[in-house]
């Protein structure tokens, strides 16, 4: 039942992250160019090369902020990572010496030789 449930999320969240797969490039590539503009405004010294920046830039940061549903994808893919992760989980409990039928028996037969 537990698998199914994996199976079942996993396969929401991989649907969710390919449906927002372009959001996400097209976040990634604004992003990339608001970063670049923002540099070189630091680096420009005449005002009107300024001006021309934050024009450019408020542009770029209104299409930035267009793909902001693209971070639903990143959610998917953060949850589809956890998936992977516990599907891969080994759920056996780690066998202790004591439980172990052989030592049991040499602890036992060690015993009977005493006497």
């Amino acid at each position: 039942m537990k698998k199914f449930g994996l199976l079942l999320a996993g396969g929401l969240a991989a649907f969710i992250l390919l449906k927002t797969i372009g959001p996400m490039v097209a976040l990634l590539v604004s992003l990339a160019i608001l970063y670049f503009i923002y540099k070189q405004f630091l680096k420009a010294e005449s005002t009107g090369w300024k001006i021309g920046l934050v024009i450019i830039g408020l542009i770029v940061l209104s299409a930035t902020i267009h793909h902001i549903p693209a971070l639903i994808g990143v959610g998917a893919a953060y949850v589809l990572f956890l998936v992977y992760k516990l599907w891969n989980k080994n759920n056996k409990p780690p066998v202790n010496k004591e439980s172990d039928p052989f030592v049991n028996f040499d602890k036992q037969w060690n015993e009977l030789k005493k006497y």
